[in-house]
C-alpha cells in the first residue's frame, strides 16, 4: 500500500495530548561497544503515559540498512504482549562495525476516537562497535526524519537536529511531535506534558534539548491524499508519521 502527499502544508499536529500515539521501535542499545546482537521491542503505545498500549499487528515491513544495503528482517519477529496488546519483538545480529539503521513500516490502525487510519514509519539506529559511521544513511520512506546530529552516544541535555523530509524533499515549518518513554520515574503535571511541539524553520530543520535521560520520539505527522475503508465501510483519512527514536544518556562521573 502506498500514499502520496504534498510537499508544503501537510504537516500537522494531533491536537489532543491524549492522542498521542507513537510507534515505538525501541533497542536494548543504542551502541554496542564490542557488536554482538541486540534486542528490538515494537510497540504502538502513548509512551509519556507509560501506556496503554494498542494492539498492534504484524507489520508490513520490517528491516535494517547497513552500507547501503537493505536487509529484510521480517520473519525475525516475535509476538508478545504489552498491557495486554500484541506487540512484536526481534534479535538482530550486528557482529560487524557500522551504524544499522532499523526501521518498521505497520498496518494501517484505525483509531474509532479520532476516526482514523495511523501508520507510523519509525526508525531507530544502532550502532555496533560504537564506529560513529553511518548514522545519517536515508530508508526513502514517504516521511522521515533525516538526523543532522548523530543520534547515538548523547549526552542528556544534547540538542538533537533533524531535517523533516516528504519523498526526499524538505518539508517547511513542518510541526514534530516529541514524547519521551516513561517508566513511571517521571510525574507528569498534566496532559500537555505528554507530548510538545516544535516547528523546524523555512529549510525543514527543527532542534530541541532532551532534559532527562531515556528514549525521545520525534513524530512529523503528515495526512495522505488516498483514505482508507473505516470499519464501517465509510472513507477515512490516513495519518502518516515519520519518526526517529533517540537516547539521551545521563553523564557518569569518573571517581
Amino acid at each position: 500500500m502506498s500514499f502520496r502527499l504534498g510537499l508544503v502544508g501537510v504537516l500537522w499536529l494531533v491536537a489532543s495530548p491524549a492522542a498521542a500515539h507513537f510507534q515505538t521501535i525501541l533497542p536494548s542499545a543504542d551502541v554496542l561497544p564490542e557488536g554482538g546482537t541486540v534486542t528490538i521491542d515494537l510497540v504502538f503505545t502513548h509512551p509519556a503515559f507509560d501506556g496503554p498500549a494498542m494492539a498492534m499487528a504484524a507489520p508490513r515491513r520490517f528491516g535494517m540498512v547497513r552500507g547501503g544495503e537493505t536487509v529484510d528482517l521480517l520473519a525475525s519477529l516475535e509476538p508478545f504482549t504489552v498491557d495486554g496488546a500484541s506487540a512484536w519483538r526481534a534479535e538482530v545480529a550486528l557482529p560487524e562495525p557500522g551504524a544499522a539503521v532499523l526501521f518498521v513500516e505497520p498496518e494501517p490502525y484505525f483509531e474509532p476516537a479520532e476516526g482514523r487510519h495511523i501508520v507510523h514509519y519509525a526508525k531507530v539506529v544502532v550502532d555496533s562497535w560504537a564506529s560513529g559511521e553511518g548514522w545519517d544513511e536515508q530508508l526513502g520512506l514517504p516521511v522521515e526524519i533525516e538526523p543532522l546530529a548523530r543520534p547515538t552516544g548523547l549526552w542528556t541535555g544534547n540538542l538533537f537536529r533533524g531535517v523533516v523530509r516528504a519523498h526526499g524533499e524538505p518539508v517547511p515549518y513542518a510541526e514534530i511531535e516529541v514524547a519521551f518513554v516513561n517508566d513511571g520515574r517521571i510525574a507528569l503535571p498534566n496532559d500537555a506534558f505528554g507530548s510538545q511541539v516544535i516547528k523546524a524553520d523555512a529549510q525543514g530543520v527543527f532542534a530541541y534539548a532532551m532534559p532527562f535521560a531515556g528514549w525521545w520520539g520525534f513524530a512529523a505527522l503528515t495526512e495522505a491524499d488516498e483514505t482508507l475503508p473505516a470499519p464501517d465501510g465509510t472513507p477515512a483519512t490516513v495519518e502518516l508519521g515519520g519518526l526517529i527514536w533517540v537516547r539521551a544518556t545521563d553523564v557518569v562521573r569518573a571517581d
